[in-house]
């Protein structure tokens, strides 16, 4: 039977560009990846992020294409992971089949918002099935039913601080996710690409469900405020604490606030090959 990992404890890759191999002691909790152009922060996390995508579910002692991932429990399988990346290109025609779900999805960060609309409702309906069962338990339970739904107002009021600027709030009273701005009622492809973009890492980390498991991030400073940037690990650890975070930066405002012990430096892990 597969076995759930808390967290990933190391990464190894050999043989990374035919001249170094890379290997990463992780924490738990925060992860960052920092490092010049060319130093290969984003295809350590490329490379990570395609073993998980190909061996989730495989005993972690196997190496894939010179890469290996090992968990905190030797004998976990896999690990529930997500990837936030930076850039938001315009849909071409070949993504004709993206448009078809939804005419109003137009870039990347649409379709990423489009997939995590889905996957809201369902975190909706399991929270409601879990009160429900408490519910119907003794008084004790009631506390612990009501506990629920605070990471969901949480991130609630989060969205409405953080676009305050802009005077837009999230409609609570629907199931979608949707603002309402000058009492006009917007869909989230109406939102800035910063919007969009803290929308989709704030909602990722939500819909998990305070459970364990690992966001990589691929320079998430992109389209967002320094302050945002600033408050952006915060915020994710507040949301949900079982969020193991893997990120690259080039941002100083995303490590300032706490976050200095938390940076890897890219020449501390790579160990050039001698021939």
């Amino acid at each position: 039977m597969d076995k759930q990992a808390n967290y990933i404890r190391r990464i190894e890759i050999k043989n990374l560009w035919n001249r170094y191999d890379v290997a990463w002691d992780l924490r738990p909790d925060v992860n960052i990846l920092s490092g010049i152009n060319g130093m290969g922060k984003t295809t350590i996390l490329n490379r990570s992020i395609d073993y998980l995508e190909k061996g989730n579910g495989e005993m972690t002692d196997n190496e894939q294409d010179g890469v290996r991932v090992f968990f905190d429990d030797p004998e976990a399988t896999f690990i529930p992971y997500d990837v936030i990346r930076s850039y938001d290109r315009p849909l071409v025609q070949a993504d004709f089949t993206i448009r078809q779900a939804d005419p109003q999805v137009h870039s990347e960060l649409d379709w990423q918002i489009y997939l995590l609309q889905r996957r809201y409702l369902d975190y909706q309906v399991n929270i409601g099935n879990q009160m429900i069962a408490l519910l119907q338990g003794d008084e004790s339970k009631h506390i612990e039913a009501s506990k629920l739904s605070v990471p969901k107002r949480k991130f609630q009021d989060l969205i409405d601080e953080l676009f305050s600027y802009t005077k837009k709030t999230i409609d609570r009273q629907s199931n979608d996710i949707a603002f309402y701005q000058n009492g006009e009622r917007l869909s989230p492809y109406k939102l800035s690409s910063g919007e969009k973009q803290m929308l989709v890492i704030l909602l990722t980390v939500l819909v998990r469900n305070g459970q364990h498991s690992v966001l990589f991030m691929d320079e998430p400073e992109a389209s967002l405020h320094i302050e945002w940037q600033e408050r952006l690990i915060e915020m994710i650890r507040d949301l949900n604490p079982n969020t193991q975070l893997i990120l690259s930066t080039h941002a100083p405002a995303v490590i300032m606030h706490g976050w200095m012990d938390d940076v890897t430096e890219v020449s501390e892990i790579i160990k050039e090959i001698h021939a």
